[in-house]
């Protein structure tokens, strides 16, 4: 394997080189946008990431003279299998960078296939870092644009590199944009007389309940997307840990909650596209200067991402949901947001796809779930 190592993480030293080697490889990428190390570090901690928890993840470091060269995590989510009993055999991996060097890719797969084996599982499935719930799925389209906050980035050549180790494709999730000051005014109008008819009311996020609204947002989002391909609920604490995360960026009035007869039935939740600002501190670093300059661009984020929509299935036919769209679009406008990145959606969810392109929204970007029989 052309003097290719790959060995687990052991010790604190690995973890910081597996963390370390995408800012390398990616250097000298314009797109790329390098994340916050400290948020990388409490996403891969066993002990501070509640994903852990109904899970087994080993970490690989690929090696070549001394040099790392290639990483990848195996995951084996038992929540996946308890929730999808048709594919207790699927495994995951997640985490992949790589040098261009099918020796090395065909390597890192190799070790991931094992772990996953040795578990018993026979289909290896990703790229999925950690779930669907988190960062997923590989560029295949869409290269010449900047990643929104929270949806990954790849060179060209990861695409080759999987489908040579005998990766085929399982799903495409697609990423919409739209832009503009309002949606088509006859399909707001519509929607409005439906939610009239219906009795649907919208409110935004009141953060002085922040804790409150949180528990709303859990019972709508494990209900509303649970006959998703892929999906997986995420437990309270999971919900909690994303929770505390997104609070410092979370714009109230790009949260919206849909409700009937005081009962809430859908949430829509857009946040700013933090990336502007990131991509400003390419070390990932807070200090000396990271967070200044974060904090000094942050000011110029005109871009959102509509991060989840979803209705309560027994209301879906209410107009709820391009209420919220029209809540969404009209408060984004006022509030100085230009453009807006809705992902991600299923390539098979047809009746959402149709909703987002009646309101003037197009894909622009395609990530790729990938299977592999072990």
């Amino acid at each position: 394997m052309s003097g290719v190592t790959v060995r687990p993480v052991r010790t604190k030293a690995d973890l910081n080189r597996f963390i370390e080697f995408p800012y390398r490889l990616h250097r000298g990428d314009p797109l790329w946008v390098a994340p916050l190390r400290i948020d990388v570090a409490t996403l891969l901690s066993k002990q501070k990431n509640p994903f852990h928890r109904h899970a087994q993840v080993e970490y690989y470091l690929a090696e070549r003279s001394g040099g790392v060269v290639g990483r990848i995590a195996a995951i084996h989510n038992f929540a996946h299998g308890e929730f999808h009993p048709n594919e207790k055999h699927v495994g995951f991996f997640g985490f992949f960078e790589c040098v261009n060097d099918q020796a090395v890719a065909d390597a890192l797969f190799l070790a991931a296939a094992e772990f996953l084996r040795a578990h018993g599982l026979t289909v290896m499935r990703g790229p999925a870092s950690f779930s669907t719930n988190d960062e997923c799925g590989l560029l295949v389209d869409g290269f010449d644009t900047p990643p929104v906050i929270m949806n990954p980035h790849n060179p060209r050549y990861y695409v080759d590199l999987v489908e040579r180790a005998g990766f085929a494709k399982a799903m495409d999730l697609l990423c919409y944009e739209g832009s503009g000051h309002a949606p088509p005014p006859r399909l707001v109008e519509g929607a409005r007389k439906m939610a009239e008819r219906f009795g649907i009311t919208l409110r935004s996020l009141d953060m002085k309940r922040f804790d409150e609204e949180v528990e709303m947002v859990k019972a709508i989002y494990n209900a509303a997307w649970e006959k998703n391909w892929g999906f997986v609920p995420m437990t309270d604490a999971e919900i909690d840990h994303l929770a505390k995360q997104l609070k410092p960026v979370v714009v109230p009035d790009l949260v919206v909650f849909a409700e009937k007869d005081g009962k809430t039935i859908g949430v829509g939740i857009t946040i700013p596209d933090f990336n502007v600002a990131l991509k400003h501190n390419p070390s990932g670093r807070l200090l000396p200067f990271g967070l200044f300059r974060i904090l000094w661009h942050k000011r110029r984020i005109h871009r959102a991402r509509g991060l989840i929509l979803g209705v309560l299935p027994e209301y879906r036919r209410t107009g709820a949901d391009a209420l919220m769209y029209e809540w969404t679009w009209r408060h984004g406008n006022r509030l100085g947001y230009r453009w807006g990145e809705a992902s991600w959606l299923l390539e098979t969810n047809h009746a959402i796809r149709n909703g987002m392109e009646r309101l003037g929204f197009r894909v622009y970007k395609t990530l790729r779930m990938y299977d592999k029989p072990l």
